[in-house]
């Protein structure tokens, strides 16, 4: 798979994309540009993954066990490919994990996965429970419903854990969360950073005004929370 490296040093931060959107889109639309200070200065090395969304959550002509599992195969190309990548161009050991719409949720779903890996998470517009209609927004599921699902759904998986291990890793993250007023899913976010601070997770919550769910709105907001 294709993706693109801005920057020399810094905080390396895995930037997934947006609903079926590629590696190159956050350049297109100036939202790497919005960065280029930080990325000049040596301050952030920003990795502009791809994605399969197409082929997993968004794709109708399969099952939606197959869905998860094209999924599942993605999280391995970044946790087997990606990250051994950034880590033989970049010595830093501060890994950030932050994306815009479906890119929060990889982002979101991936930090709070594996904690361990992460130091940062930073989520934009995002959706963290696929399952749930929200107004145009169907359930990616169909009603679907297995322990993949369930373990890829941070806004359902978070609630159960208890394990004193995996949530004082997740106490060491900063957690992110930033989204419009009027976007459909300010609920969604609301609830989920309410479970975060539940949880005594290191989680930051920031509103916009009117809807903030474009490139218009993510040229303003990356700067301030990556």
């Amino acid at each position: 798979m294709e993706l693109l490296v801005f920057g020399y040093s810094g905080r390396a931060v895995l930037f997934f994309p947006t609903r079926t959107a590629r590696f190159y889109d956050y350049e297109n639309w100036g939202i790497v540009n919005s960065l280029q200070t930080a990325i000049n200065n040596g301050e952030i090395q920003l990795i502009c993954l791809d994605s399969v969304d197409g082929e997993s959550f968004y794709n109708k002509d399969v099952f939606p066990s197959v869905r998860i599992e094209r999924h599942l195969q993605y999280e391995r190309y970044v946790l087997d490919e990606v990250i051994p990548f950034v880590k033989s161009i970049n010595n830093t050991n501060f890994l950030e994990a932050a994306g815009c719409s479906m890119g929060a949720y990889h982002a979101i779903n991936l930090a709070t996965k594996y904690p361990w890996l992460f130091k940062k998470a930073v989520g934009i517009s995002g959706r963290y429970d696929l399952t749930e209609a929200i107004g145009d927004f169907e359930d990616l599921f169909n009603g679907f419903r297995n322990d993949k699902v369930y373990h890829n759904m941070p806004a359902q998986f978070i609630t159960n854990i208890d394990n004193e291990e995996t949530l004082n890793q997740l106490k060491a993250i900063e957690i992110i969360l930033a989204v419009g007023e009027t976007d459909p899913f300010l609920a969604g976010n609301q609830q989920l950073n309410k479970l975060l601070i539940e949880k005594g997770i290191n989680s930051h919550f920031y509103q916009w005004g009117s809807n903030a769910h474009r490139p218009h709105y993510w040229r303003q907001m990356v700067p301030i929370y990556i």
